[in-house]
């Protein structure tokens, strides 16, 4: 094992019906005054926002509702939030929801701690948060792990800019994670579920170093998630299917799958461009530029895709470029089997590009020339252009 640091502090409260202690935690982690941070209608359709409020009510925690966070959150919807949190005067942010409502209350959590600074500063690298309120979660989609990562991302609409900022300020103090609060998403958001979680530990796996223990555990993950996503896109109501994703969902974004290694997430960076200029789910952006990225990268490190290969798609071939390239060509199969995109051309959100917008990307996703991204392999602008130009079709 190469050295590393790990930290996961977050209390999960896995089960069903596990959201009726939702009182009990808030006011464990010291909440008195609760903003309830949620995004669409589903929370309100399915009646569980309903009953979050009246357990609070019941517990005598005064509470406030804030809505409509979006699937790639933005910066100012997340300052609308910080302006309700600070009239209500909550100390306490209780995310209902998925990744978008998580990433947004983590941003009011910190804009909310402080006042006097625009949250930009830290999404944008400039200034470093020193303070947090406590956040709760309760999930209801399993994918981008916010549960129980130290990161959330934001896009600014005025510059479309999408960034992620990584602290432990960002930690939720729990996660309520039940299930079958996840039995009314639609397919394709399941779909985008089983691809977000897949990357996050694809991002940590593919790095330059090598840890069998962590490796193995990544390996394991990939199989469960393959495994149960089939089930999973053909009955989101399969509780063995769906508990397995949920639980998959955390481990993989809250750096067990990664320990030791040096995390690539240079597929991220790609994603993040393409869901700030066409507003793409995230999910879908990832399986668009992954095989693309892969075969790009492939050569830097053979060995470590032929073991994907045959530790992950149970795949066998004396040739080692062969054998790394099927697990590449598996694993596209594998995302367009469950409804993804593995082109621009594929992606209905984006669509095959001319030339001037993917040498924009590329811009864009260099911060304007001024860094590289990946670990597995630093990638510059020119090689950032020619893997977004290897999708575009």
């Amino acid at each position: 094992m190469q050295a590393f640091t790990y930290l996961s502090p977050t209390e999960v409260v896995f089960g069903k019906d596990t959201q009726c202690r939702t009182a009990d935690y808030v006011s464990k982690y010291g909440g008195h005054r609760v903003l309830v941070v949620y995004g669409g209608s589903s929370v309100q359709k399915s009646g569980l926002l309903e009953q979050v409020c009246r357990l609070l009510d019941a517990a005598g925690l005064p509470y406030q509702t804030f809505g409509g966070a979006k699937p790639n959150p933005t910066l100012n919807h997340a300052q609308d939030g910080i302006r309700a949190a600070i009239e209500f005067q909550a100390d306490f942010i209780l995310a209902v929801g998925g990744g978008s409502a998580i990433d947004t209350a983590k941003a009011i959590a910190i804009g909310t701690a402080n006042p006097a600074v625009d949250i930009w500063e830290y999404w944008s690298g400039q200034s470093v948060p020193a303070a947090a309120l406590p956040v709760g979660v309760i999930l209801t989609i399993s994918a981008a792990g916010s549960e129980t990562s130290n990161s959330a991302v934001l896009t600014n609409l005025a510059t479309g800019s999408k960034r992620g900022l990584s602290s432990d300020l960002n930690r939720p103090k729990f996660a309520i994670m039940n299930p079958e609060l996840t039995y009314t998403l639609p397919v394709y958001q399941v779909a985008c579920g089983v691809t977000d979680i897949m990357m996050h530990t694809l991002d940590r796996y593919f790095n330059p170093l090598d840890n069998e223990l962590t490796d193995a555990i990544a390996e394991a993950l990939l199989r469960t998630v393959i495994a149960s996503g089939r089930v999973a896109i053909g009955d989101t109501h399969d509780y063995d299917a769906m508990s397995e994703l949920m639980w998959a969902g955390s481990l993989s974004h809250n750096g067990l799958t990664g320990l030791g290694g040096q995390p690539d997430f240079a597929v991220h960076q790609l994603g993040h461009e393409l869901s700030a200029m066409f507003d793409t789910a995230h999910g879908a952006s990832l399986a668009t530029v992954w095989g693309s990225w892969a075969r790009y990268v492939c050569k830097t490190r053979t060995a470590r895709f032929t073991r994907y290969a045959k530790n992950v798609w149970g795949l066998e071939n004396a040739d080692e470029t062969a054998l790394a390239l099927a697990g590449i060509r598996a694993t596209e199969e594998y995302f367009r089997s469950i409804g993804m995109p593995t082109s621009f051309g594929e992606n209905n959100d984006v669509g095959v590009q001319p030339d001037e917008v993917v040498l924009d990307l590329a811009y864009r996703c260099s911060f304007q020339r001024t860094r590289t991204i990946g670990s597995f392999q630093r990638l510059d602008e020119k090689d950032i252009a020619q893997i977004y130009k290897n999708a575009n079709h």
